[in-house]
């Protein structure tokens, strides 16, 4: 397969529009026949929302040990969910008939480290040696937050989340080290402390936060310009919110250099069979 201009996946389409569509995929099953027939290509934020999402990574089957002992030495940014069979696109832990060659919305193609472009499917460049590693994603928490009375900006405008790399170090493992990548969602003070608590009962999607208030102590400049994601506006009266983010397989490739990796565009994520209801709580 031809590979993509790196900005096609993330063009962030109209907010209520994206709203709208969210309401016509309510459960995994039919949101992953309809990221495979090509009828959903945005962010999944909102997506089945009873339903833990994840993130990717794809590495050669050589380096998959060392990228699993990261994983195990990095818990709140990479937490595992499955790891694939060397060679095998399917996760039946996650869902009875995930195809992770076809059931993401977007994936990133990285070479030596660089992003080389984006591809819809990985049919043209599924390798017989490839490990298919899922992390926790955030969006699984979201879920609970909304119950809990929690407004969350960018579902409410049909945005990504804004995602940041910091300068928070991640423990090295092998060839692996680099920064860890958080989300932020901006909350009233009451609202921050009641999502801390939420959030802390489910480690297998990143747990609590990490960072609350200056985003300058954690290495970001702008927040008004995140590094993966949409911006989202913060009122005078709010707090950013930082949470661990399963992006940050992402940094460390960048860092690390690998010869080939595949992971998810940032926000486009796996939809499995698992809900949120049965993740372990802390």
């Amino acid at each position: 397969m031809e590979l993509v201009d790196t900005g096609s996946a993330m063009q962030a389409p109209d907010g209520r529009r994206a709203v709208q569509a969210l309401d016509e995929f309510a459960n995994a099953w039919e949101a992953r026949q309809a990221i495979r027939a090509g009828r959903w290509r945005r962010h999944t934020s909102g997506l089945a929302p009873a339903h833990v999402q994840g993130n990717l990574a794809i590495l050669p089957v050589d380096l998959a040990s060392d990228f699993m002992r990261f994983c195990q030495s990095n818990p709140k940014p990479c937490p595992l969910l499955a790891v694939g069979q060397p060679g095998n696109p399917q996760l039946p832990t996650l869902g009875r008939d995930i195809d992770i060659r076809t059931d993401v919305p977007a994936y990133r193609v990285y070479r030596e480290g660089v992003l080389v472009g984006e591809v819809d499917d990985l049919k043209a460049l599924w390798r017989d040696d490839f490990v298919a590693f899922v992390l926790g994603c955030s969006f699984s928490f979201e879920h609970g937050l909304i119950d809990a009375g929690i407004p969350l900006r960018h579902v409410d405008e049909g945005k990504n989340v804004a995602m940041y790399r910091t300068n928070i170090q991640t423990v090295p493992a092998g060839p692996f080290h680099g920064p860890m990548v958080v989300s932020m969602r901006p909350m009233k003070a009451a609202d921050a402390i009641r999502a801390v608590q939420i959030t802390a009962r489910v480690p297998r999607v990143h747990g609590a936060p990490v960072h609350i208030g200056d985003p300058s102590l954690i290495g970001i400049a702008d927040i008004a310009r995140p590094d993966f994601g949409d911006a989202v506006r913060i009122a005078p009266d709010e707090l950013p919110v930082f949470w661990a983010c399963g992006v940050t397989p992402q940094a460390v490739v960048m860092a690390a250099r690998p010869a080939l990796c595949i992971t998810h565009a940032p926000g486009y994520m796996l939809v499995t069979d698992m809900l949120n209801r049965d993740l372990p709580f802390a």
